[in-house]
């Protein structure tokens, strides 16, 4: 396991040589952490080209980024860099840390989005009841009761959504599998018990391979959907794509159109309204009228208001 020291400077090594695409020199990457030496003095950023040469193992392992030797310039650079979107997460995550630590006592420098509680005070020891087979107990409050209930569950895995991470649990005297997703905001008094279960066979990442968000939609036959938005809008999209399937069919300066291939779903068409007034097709008929009944629902809503 990298320490603290070394850790940092495997982050600032990647984040430079990304910013080189020509590959830059040992003696170019030393001099950066040189730099970043003087910002940081708690931590040792130098060293020596034998410890780069280890690094450079550890990057690949860890990080999922392979660093080689272009003996024609006697440069190093990236050929190979994360495409893992969990390790991706996770690295950014420990940018976003070090950049903050950076800020010192200088805290209006960054402006964090204010949350609720995310629950993660309960992530350590559910992912060991995970790995243990451990059967779980806590109090559960869903959003619209507002009163907690004990809930007694087999935990199979964890996922992410929208910054938010939800737990994916069979009851526990549940006879056939069924997998409840289950919002870590939401769970309370965490109680980890001694009795184990046997876990069943489940492809987790079947379950969501077709959908958008936490809503399973296993067994059911995905849809081929291709919208166009206007071109400015565009520039969002393709930055931050809508689902993994995304493909750009048509990027002009008058549309940009992409394809996706999944069910839809609530969480779909909800995704689909933050680009409402930017929308200028939707294809399918079904999934289109779909997203209008979705729409005019909420305007009939406002419509009762008095």
């Amino acid at each position: 396991m990298a320490k603290k020291d070394q850790m940092l400077r495997l982050m600032n090594v990647v984040t430079y040589l990304r910013g080189k695409p020509q590959g830059a020199s040992f003696e170019d990457i030393s001099k950066h952490l040189e730099e970043k030496n003087y910002q940081d003095s708690e931590v040792e950023l130098a060293f020596s080209e034998k410890t780069f040469q280890r690094d450079r193992k550890i990057m690949e392992e860890l990080l999922g980024v392979e660093i080689k030797f272009k003996r024609s310039t006697m440069t190093y650079q990236i050929v190979s860099d994360i495409d893992d979107y969990s390790e991706q997460t996770i690295f950014d995550n420990l940018l976003l840390v070090n950049a903050y630590k950076q800020t010192g006592n200088y805290e209006k420098l960054m402006y964090f989005e204010k949350r609720q509680a995310s629950g993660l005070e309960n992530l350590e020891g559910i992912i060991y009841a995970i790995k243990s087979s451990k059967i779980i107990s806590f109090n559960y409050t869903k959003h619209w009761e507002g009163i907690p209930r004990k809930k007694t569950v087999q935990p199979y895995a964890l996922k992410e959504f929208r910054n938010r991470w939800y737990l994916l649990a069979n009851d526990h005297d549940g006879q056939e599998l069924f997998l409840k997703t289950l919002g870590l905001d939401r769970i309370s008094e965490l109680d980890i018990s001694l009795s184990t279960f046997k876990k069943q066979e489940v492809d987790i990442d079947a379950l969501f391979v077709n959908s958008f968000g936490i809503i399973s939609t296993v067994g059911e036959e995905p849809t081929t959907i291709t919208i166009s938005f206007e071109p400015w809008q565009g520039m969002f999209v393709k930055s931050l794509p809508i689902h993994h399937t995304q493909k750009i069919l048509s990027d002009t300066d008058k549309e940009l159109k992409i394809e996706l291939t999944l069910v839809p779903t609530y969480d779909f068409y909800q995704e689909l309204l933050t680009h409402a007034e930017r929308i200028l097709s939707i294809e399918p008929k079904s999934v289109r009228e779909g997203y209008v009944n979705f729409l005019q629902k909420g305007i009939d809503n406002l419509k009762k208001m008095k």
